[in-house]
């Protein structure tokens, strides 16, 4: 390894560092701002809530012995769909890939689903599927999949034509395009698409839960605000941010160690 080499990933880990460290900062002094303007009454507390009152609705979630029930529940019905949205989308941005007069007629209906307010169908799904995980998982399926091929299918279609046509050069089937070509060179969409897909995944359940649930954290931001616990609310929607966070770092994760090896 040469010295300029060596220099340029050192400046690149301080980078790194520097980066990480800033988002550090500006969390803790977030924190330590919303505490202290609690403690101090500068904002009502009884509305916006603390991190100690935060932290002890946590603690007592846990005594309960209810806690990770919600937890896992939530994030149970999020991998499946997120699973489910991420195979059918791929699979169908595939086709339309495959197949052009497919594309061409699938893409306004996939507009107006991407644009129609899925939270509007919540009533229909209950009544179709009952008011059980399957309605919520539909629900964040709505949300996720849509996403997902628009996302896929884009890339698929930017493809550079340069190296389709060199490809085509040498006779190879179409088959044999896509394995070589589109699916290696989309690696970074496809990863792209599948940290929407978690983050929409997430939103469909959350959606879900709120209004047919009786277990998840969706359920407890829905009971704490019709009690007018505003504690257990905001406890909920910080477990949601640690829930996508680290669905969202694994994703990550993974990323890194596949493209690495590819």
């Amino acid at each position: 390894m040469s010295d300029e080499h060596k220099l340029y990933l050192k400046k690149r880990n301080r980078k790194k560092r520097l980066v990480l460290l800033t988002q550090i900062i500006i969390f803790i002094t977030f924190i330590a701002a919303w505490e202290a303007a609690s403690y101090y009454s500068l904002i009502n507390p009884f509305l916006t809530s603390s991190p100690s009152n935060i932290i002890k609705t946590i603690i007592e979630l846990y005594n309960e012995g209810t806690l990770f029930n919600h937890i896992l529940i939530t994030a149970y019905e999020t991998f499946i769909s997120f699973g489910l949205g991420t195979i059918i989308g791929i699979l169908i941005a595939s086709i339309m890939w495959w197949n052009n007069f497919f594309a061409k007629v699938l893409n306004p209906y996939l507009t107006v689903l991407n644009s129609l307010p899925k939270v509007a169908l919540g009533p229909i799904l209950i009544i179709w599927a009952g008011a059980n995980m399957s309605s919520i998982i539909i629900m964040a399926l709505l949300i996720s999949v849509i996403i997902t091929i628009i996302t896929v299918y884009h890339g698929f279609s930017s493809t550079d034509e340069n190296k389709i046509k060199l490809l085509k050069s040498f006779n190879v089937t179409k088959l044999q395009l896509f394995i070589y070509l589109i699916l290696p060179g989309n690696m970074n969409n496809i990863f792209n698409a599948l940290k929407i897909n978690i983050s929409m995944s997430l939103i469909g359940v959350i959606m879900g839960e709120l209004l047919v649930s009786k277990e998840g954290i969706g359920y407890l931001i829905m009971y704490g605000s019709q009690v007018f616990n505003l504690n257990l609310v905001m406890t909920g929607i910080v477990l949601l941010c640690i829930i996508s966070f680290i669905m969202y770092y694994i994703i990550i994760i993974i990323e890194k160690k596949l493209i690495k090896y590819n």
